[in-house]
């Protein structure tokens, strides 16, 4: 009898250890997805729940708002400092559009989208992804040619193989969101490096000879227009000054001309001496003229005379 009760204890809280590991909870950052059995059921966001304890049901719980990171073409060894890096060639060493070889490390950034797709409809996912990576930098690589993965292109090519990769586990119905493609390295492999960091190197020389060419360009050019305009200006106040200068000269010769004409012979006399003043200073002058009533005049010019 002891026995019996005690296997009877046993079962019943068997039973009861059973039905309470149908409690389960959902962490905020993770999905609950319900398979029973072995089939999808039902999909339960963060909290408590129940379910019906295995073999029925079995719960899922796949972090969907962690961003995972997958490297392609290296393996980080030690993450240091200093970090120290393996290369896989098999992954790293691509073909460029322009028949020439690089060594390429780069990273795949995803989280989960679609909890059900990521569980049910791919075998392996990080396989899956990795594949598709490499197939999509070997593709978008492949297009383009090797100065522009060394140094221009590289923008471009991360966003076109984050597209293309987009896509193709958007076609597997993966379940993943592609969040970022960044490029960590881009080299020529070993043998030839050298050569290719020289060409690198004479393309920055170049970037920055046209660099500093087109800054001067920038500061000459305004300055020659500020000169330019500044002679025009300087040109538009001489003809300025230049005509009112000739209108004073006609001005007073209009003037001369009205008092000439009302006394002709006054300014006749007025203007010769004038005249010979200024072209004969140091000579002492005499003038003779003879008057209506016949007699002669005689004037000794001098500098004092004429003041």
């Amino acid at each position: 009898m002891n026995r019996k009760r005690i296997g009877l204890v046993i079962v019943i809280v068997v039973i009861v250890l059973w039905v309470l590991s149908g409690i389960y909870i959902v962490h905020p950052e993770q999905e609950g997805v319900v398979r029973r059995w072995g089939r999808y059921y039902t999909s339960k966001g963060p909290g408590i729940y129940y379910h019906i304890p295995w073999p029925v049901e079995r719960i899922d719980k796949p972090q969907v708002a962690k961003v995972q990171k997958m490297e392609i073409g290296y393996r980080t060894i030690r993450s240091g400092p200093p970090a120290i890096y393996e290369s896989i060639e098999e992954e790293a060493l691509m073909l460029t559009g322009d028949i020439n070889i690089v060594d390429l490390w780069f990273i795949v950034q995803y989280r989960i989208k679609d909890a059900k797709d990521y569980l049910f409809n791919v075998r392996n996912v990080k396989k899956t992804i990795k594949n598709a990576a490499e197939a999509a930098m070997r593709q978008t690589i492949g297009d383009r040619g090797v100065d522009e993965a060394l140094t221009v292109g590289r923008e471009e090519i991360q966003e076109v193989t984050a597209n293309k990769l987009q896509e193709i586990l958007d076609l597997y119905k993966s379940g993943i969101y592609v969040v970022t493609v960044k490029l960590q390295d881009v080299h020529a492999p070993g043998e030839v490096k050298e050569a290719f960091e020289r060409v690198a190197s004479a393309k920055e020389d170049r970037e920055r000879f046209i660099n500093e060419a087109l800054g001067k360009y920038n500061q000459e050019i305004p300055k020659a227009r500020g000169e330019a305009e500044k002679t025009i200006r300087q040109a538009e106040a001489y003809a300025v000054e230049r005509t009112k200068h000739a209108q004073g000269d006609a001005n007073r010769f209009l003037q001369r001309l009205k008092e000439y004409k009302k006394a002709k012979q006054v300014t006749k006399d007025r203007l010769y001496l004038e005249t010979m003043r200024d072209i004969l200073p140091e000579i002492e002058k005499i003038v003779i003229s003879e008057t209506e009533e016949g007699f002669l005049k005689f004037l000794n010019l001098r500098d004092k005379d004429l003041e």
